[in-house]
């Protein structure tokens, strides 16, 4: 599977509406299996205001339609998004969570090999604390676009809001643990610029 990550940020005097619909509407009329366009929720950090999720068969099959979605459309100041081929996935039993969350996130070029290993394991050892995730897969980037080359792209499907809010953010695994390779006063960060925090509800309109 190939996926696809747009974070649009819209003018102030946009539609957002009307954006979303033309979204919506052009997403369907691809090839992508798993078609998620919602409006972000209150809290993303450099998230923009819809998120895009759009999953295909491969490489190609987003090609076909990859040159609609990289000029700026009216009322669109800025994207940032990542494509790549599904990493390390896994799931808990169901039901899905209602709020799908991606990170996308650019790991320091000069970091050693191994230390990346690390970074990966803890990333995603965190499920295995953390109950409110429900599923989650961590991808190497392909190609990055926006504000940064991001390297990875994180994605979780949470329990509710609470669940990432809360049970995510606050849990010592997260501040204690995993921060370290973000914090730009620990000795071990990694991942030195800005991040994508961003979240929607998970009402995929196909898949």
């Amino acid at each position: 599977m190939f996926d696809v990550i747009r974070l649009i940020h819209l003018a102030p005097t946009a539609d957002a509406d009307r954006v979303l619909a033309d979204l919506q509407a052009g997403a369907l009329a691809s090839p992508a299996r798993r078609v998620l366009v919602q409006p972000t929720l209150h809290g993303v950090r450099n998230g923009g205001d819809i998120l895009v999720h759009l999953r295909f068969d491969d490489a190609s099959a987003w090609e076909t339609v990859a040159p609609q979605w990289d000029p700026m459309v009216d009322g669109v100041v800025h994207m940032d998004g990542a494509e790549y081929v599904a990493g390390t996935a896994g799931a808990a039993e169901p039901p899905a969570g209602s709020v799908y969350r991606v990170l996308l996130l650019r790991v320091s070029p000069e970091t050693p090999p191994a230390t990346v290993d690390r970074f990966e394991a803890d990333l995603l050892g965190m499920p295995h604390y953390i109950s409110t995730i429900r599923s989650w897969r961590l991808s190497r980037t392909t190609r990055a676009i926006g504000s940064a080359s991001w390297t990875h792209v994180w994605e979780q499907q949470f329990t509710d809001l609470d669940g990432l809010d809360g049970a995510y953010l606050m849990h010592p695994v997260h501040w204690a643990h995993v921060d370290r390779w973000f914090d730009p006063e620990h000795p071990e960060v990694i991942v030195r610029d800005r991040i994508c925090h961003s979240f929607c509800v998970n009402e995929p309109v196909r898949g």
